[in-house]
């Protein structure tokens, strides 16, 4: 992420830990088979290891991923960075921003967790997206 000078950052965070629970739930479920598998013994047992393996790597990508991607905020742009080795970032700028919107559903509501779309960029499950756009609508004045 490239700032200038005078830009300053207003916001940085990580986006909602609930993109976590499919991910983890697959897991879990391969997991559980895996230990089926090797609770019935030889040669099921090496499909409980691979299975055990694959929900243990499925986890840990998730979990990865969900670190490495931030929402940002400054005082000129409005991005969201990810990836590892090689770093992406998809910003708008805030003075060519036009409405900011806000999508909850009722699960985003009950959790705290909305989708922001502001210009041509689309920001899923942003904790506390109210906050946010408040801080881009008084930035943008």
């Amino acid at each position: 992420m490239v700032t200038a000078g005078w830009e300053r950052i207003c916001l940085d965070q990580r986006r909602h830990v609930v993109v976590l629970a499919g991910p983890l739930l697959r897991a879990s479920g391969l997991a559980v088979v895996g230990i089926g598998c090797m609770a019935v013994g030889w040669p099921a047992s090496i499909a409980g290891v691979i299975l055990q393996t694959l929900a243990a790597a499925i986890a840990l990508r998730a979990v990865w991923t969900w670190e490495r991607t931030r929402v940002v905020l400054t005082t000129e742009k409005l991005f969201v960075v990810h990836g590892t080795l090689r770093r992406r970032a998809a910003a708008v700028r805030l003075s060519r921003l036009g409405a900011v919107e806000i999508e909850q559903g009722l699960a985003g509501r009950l959790l705290g967790y909305g989708t922001i779309v502001a210009g041509d960029l689309e920001i899923t499950y942003v904790p506390e997206p109210r906050r946010v756009y408040g801080l881009v609508e008084r930035l943008d004045r």
